[in-house]
């Protein structure tokens, strides 16, 4: 008897996503209208010269590299975009550099992006757009970007998932949102990504994805299908989503300040939101193990954390 899917056994399961955002703290986006082989950026068919090059400098800042297309047929267009995103700090709210490539040489300039944050003056979300001969400045403030796992070839549930999600949210904002390759927990199918805020979101369908990021937008991250956020690591991510979940509120105003090692898989976060500090103690429990992707050879056992203790410890 065929396995079901990796994405229908895992919402039949109730499988945790609280922690199990892939870590990143800024990302390259380069459109290619495929088809993306199962590694996409090995198989674009980029110069591996040119992959390398962008590959090292991606490494060196923790960024992940992704192709882009928009979602449903397009026009093959000779001039494609790249761009360079830089998560949010304590000093800056998160940076667009845009550009543009037609040869595969153009590529070449998301690399000094990727070392730099670029500041465009006062205001969150700024970008700075490139041309192919010179930079210039948007003035305008820069909107958040929705990109939306459809690789299918890396799993067949981020196509069949994926691609309804990325036609609901296109509908309702049409230049923000992008079908992207892998960006892992592919039975956590829909997934969604927010950058600059890197926050990740799972177990969408056409018909909630949207309502999921109104919500975010509006400072209401819905705990039932958040990941958690590229920047924490896993075990703050729980937390964080822990936290969340008693109090509902924007993902980004919840963050965690310190993680502190109780024991071999055992674990304090200290969480801050808006109105207090709070101590979350997790341990990591190993599931039974399953097929965690449609295209896994053997069965492996997931991670979870299971929150064993939250206090309140300053306001």
């Amino acid at each position: 008897m065929a396995s079901p899917p990796c994405s229908d056994a895992a919402r039949l399961r109730h499988d945790a996503m609280a922690g199990s955002a892939a870590p990143a703290r800024a990302w390259l986006l380069v459109e290619h209208h495929g088809p993306w082989l199962i590694d996409a950026f090995g198989g674009s068919g980029i110069h591996e010269g040119i992959q390398h090059h962008l590959q090292r400098s991606a490494a060196a800042v923790g960024a992940r590299i992704l192709l882009i297309r928009r979602p449903g047929r397009q026009e093959r267009r000779g001039t494609r975009a790249w761009a360079v995103v830089h998560g949010p700090t304590s000093a800056h709210p998160g940076t667009q550099v845009w550009g543009r490539w037609r040869h595969e040489d153009d590529l070449l300039g998301a690399a000094p992006a990727l070392g730099e944050v670029r500041h465009t003056g006062a205001g969150a979300g700024r970008c700075t757009e490139a041309t192919e001969a010179a930079e210039a400045t948007a003035d305008a403030e820069h909107d958040p970007l929705f990109l939306v796992c459809a690789h299918g070839r890396h799993d067949v549930c981020c196509a069949v998932r994926g691609r309804p999600v990325a036609a609901a949210v296109q509908a309702r904002w049409p230049e923000q949102t992008w079908e992207c390759s892998h960006v892992g927990g592919c039975r956590f199918a829909g997934n969604l990504v927010v950058l600059p805020d890197g926050v990740y979101y799972g177990g969408l369908d056409g018909e909630d994805a949207v309502e999921v990021l109104e919500g975010h937008l509006a400072g209401r991250s819905p705990a039932g299908h958040l990941r958690g956020t590229s920047s924490e690591a896993p075990v703050a991510q729980a937390a964080v989503a822990e936290v969340l979940r008693r109090r509902p509120g924007a993902a980004g105003a919840v963050s965690s300040s310190g993680v502190e090692r109780l024991g071999p898989a055992a674990w304090r976060v200290r969480v801050r939101d808006a109105a207090e500090v709070l101590d979350v103690e997790l341990e990591q429990r190993a599931a039974p193990p399953e097929l965690l992707t449609c295209r896994a050879p053997r069965p492996a056992a997931p991670r979870e954390f299971v929150v064993t203790g939250v206090r309140v410890i300053g306001r």
